[in-house]
């Protein structure tokens, strides 16, 4: 199960609190694929498309957040085909060390899972 909140942050920074508690849903919502790293975020706000978002993300049972600074790569808007849940794609930027931990653990707890043929929520 994913929970997820949109929360209000200081002048034009977004924040958002992820945590991912399924390797499922970890695994439906990683993009091993983007240049650092990437994940799916739902949510509901409009976001464009190089906006930047501050990602608080903690997997699995650990009550960590990560601090992750990204870049929106893509948007699902709302009734997308094939039922894709609404949300955004949010790259790793270059250079944040919260985004090389959390890139590092996911691929850890993926195991080699990450490029499988599942369905998933990314492009």
């Amino acid at each position: 199960m994913s929970e997820f909140s949109d929360k209000a942050a200081p002048a034009r920074a977004t924040a958002l609190v992820l945590s991912i508690k399924d390797l499922g849903i970890l695994h439906a919502a990683y993009m091993p694929f983007a240049k650092n790293g990437g994940i799916f975020v739902p949510t509901t706000k409009p976001y464009r498309l190089g906006d930047d978002v501050y990602l608080l993300i903690s997997l699995m049972n650990d009550p960590n957040r990560v601090p992750v600074v990204g870049t929106v790569a893509w948007v699902t808007p709302p009734g997308a085909q094939m039922n894709k849940l609404q949300g955004m794609g949010v790259q790793f930027k270059a250079g944040d060390e919260g985004g090389r931990q959390i890139r590092a653990r996911i691929e850890t707890l993926l195991g080699g899972h990450g490029n499988s043929a599942r369905p998933t929520h990314t492009l």
